[in-house]
This record gives C-alpha cells, sequence and structure tokens, in this order.
C-alpha cells in the first residue's frame, strides 16, 4: 500500500510509518499527524480518504481522530492487512467571490476590519434570491460552515454542533438585531451576504481571500468535494467521548 504523510513534526511515529509504507504524493490514504490544522491542510490538499492522528501536544486537539500517536503499531498492522472502512464524513464548502471557487473544509468567514461591518443576508433558490431578515446585521460579521467545520470556529463563536449531514449552518459573530440565532439551511441552497455599510475581510479556513467594502457580497454553497476519512471498527471514539477530551484538554492544571 502507497500512503501519504501529512505531519507538523518530525515524529519518531511519523518515521515508523514511513519505514513500513511505500510513502508516496499521492498515496492511497493520507496519514494527518498532528492537530485539527494538520487535518484541515490534508483535507484541502489531499484528494482522498484521510486517517488523522492525534499528535497529543497542548492546544493540539484533533477532533476528527480517534486515535493518537501511541497507536502507531496498530495502525501500521492494520492497514497492512487492510482491516479498516472509508466514511464519508461530509461535503466540504464552496466559497463563490468574484467569479472564483474557493474550498474550504471548516468555514467561510467575514469578519470586521476597523469598525462593525453591516451586511444582509440572502438565500438563492432556483436562481432567485430572497431576504432571509428584512434588516441588516452589524457586528464583527458572521461564518458560514457545514457539518464539517461546525466543532471548530462555529462551536467557539456559540454556533451550534451539527450531527445531521447536507444543511448549511450561518453563526453571527457579536451581532445587533433583533434576532441572533444561527440560521440552518438546507443544502440544495445557497447563502449570500452583501455588504451595506463598512468594511469586511473574506477569509477561507483561515486564507484571506479578498477584502470586501459597501455593495460587496459573496456566495456560499455546500460542495460536491467529499471529505472522507480512515475508520477502524475496533477505535471508534463517541461523540461523548470527543467532547469530554476537548473539555478537559482546555482545562488548567
Amino acid at each position: 500500500m502507497k500512503i501519504t504523510i501529512m505531519s507538523n513534526k518530525d515524529y519518531p511515529e511519523a518515521r515508523k510509518l514511513k519505514s513500513s509504507f511505500d510513502v508516496s504524493a499521492k498515496g492511497e490514504i493520507c496519514v494527518a499527524i498532528g492537530g485539527d490544522g494538520t487535518f484541515v491542510s490534508a483535507a484541502k490538499s489531499f484528494d482522498g480518504p484521510i486517517l488523522p492522528i492525534r499528535s497529543g501536544e497542548k492546544g493540539s486537539i484533533g477532533y476528527y481522530s480517534d486515535l493518537c500517536l501511541g497507536d502507531i503499531d496498530f495502525v501500521i498492522e492494520n492497514l497492512k492487512k487492510r482491516r479498516f472502512s472509508i466514511e464519508k464524513l461530509e461535503n466540504k464548502i464552496e466559497v463563490l467571490y468574484k467569479g472564483k471557487i474557493h474550498t474550504a473544509v471548516n468555514e467561510a468567514l467575514l469578519h470586521n476590519i476597523d469598525n462593525e461591518v453591516s451586511f444582509k443576508i440572502y438565500e438563492i433558490s432556483k436562481g432567485k434570491r430572497y431576504e432571509i431578515y428584512p434588516y441588516v446585521m452589524s457586528g464583527d460579521g458572521a461564518l458560514v460552515t457545514g457539518v464539517i467545520g461546525s466543532t471548530a470556529y462555529n462551536k467557539s463563536a456559540g454556533g451550534p454542533i451539527i450531527l445531521s449531514p447536507h444543511v448549511v449552518c450561518l453563526t453571527f459573530l457579536n451581532v445587533d438585531g433583533p434576532y441572533k440565532n444561527p440560521i440552518i439551511i438546507d443544502a440544495t441552497k445557497e447563502l449570500e451576504i452583501e455588504i451595506s455599510k463598512y468594511s469586511g475581510i473574506l477569509r477561507s479556513d483561515g486564507t484571506e481571500i479578498g477584502k470586501l467594502h459597501k455593495g460587496g457580497s459573496f456566495r456560499v454553497r455546500l460542495s460536491k468535494k467529499e471529505l472522507n476519512i480512515v475508520r477502524f471498527r475496533q477505535r471508534r471514539e463517541k461523540l461523548a467521548d470527543k467532547l469530554e477530551r476537548v473539555i478537559v484538554s482546555r482545562m488548567v492544571k
């Protein structure tokens, strides 16, 4: 089996993998060793199933991984014997801006620059644009995510953890308005955000796409590109276990 390895450091466990497999830039699967940042980088650059492994370092949560570096012998044995399954995690999202498509794993983010940023929200359905709210939202901005990114920035911003597939979620960031609750729409539709006043920065997974001023807009929709994860039946971490691990990792010792 050929594998691709992405790692944020030269771990001894990564070297053990290299000595056990044929390592190639175009492997059958990608082993991503590190935290959520490494996982996102792998998901953006590798077009195939990903096996995330937590590095266990402070601040490195590795939410999507069932395994840590201490499981490396288990990983090597089961990969060699092909005792694993491929699970569809969910589709990525697409940010449409100035005629270009930017694929994101976690979220599209609109954030204010100096002042607050004011914007209106629309739903695009069957080629037509409809207002979702009949007023302008003003504040630090908003982020749009799907199932994959709902446990990242979205969760820390007070957005919901999404367990149901094929939805897109809009979460507001410190906004003023009659309603501040997140919005979830069917993934067959698109969201459009248009700047009404001031300026904002548009980012895709933390990478700046551009600056938007009054009248500028962008759309977000669910991508057709899927994100697949390598899973081992013997080592599955339940949602409650993941959330407990996240909470414990942030406790002051």
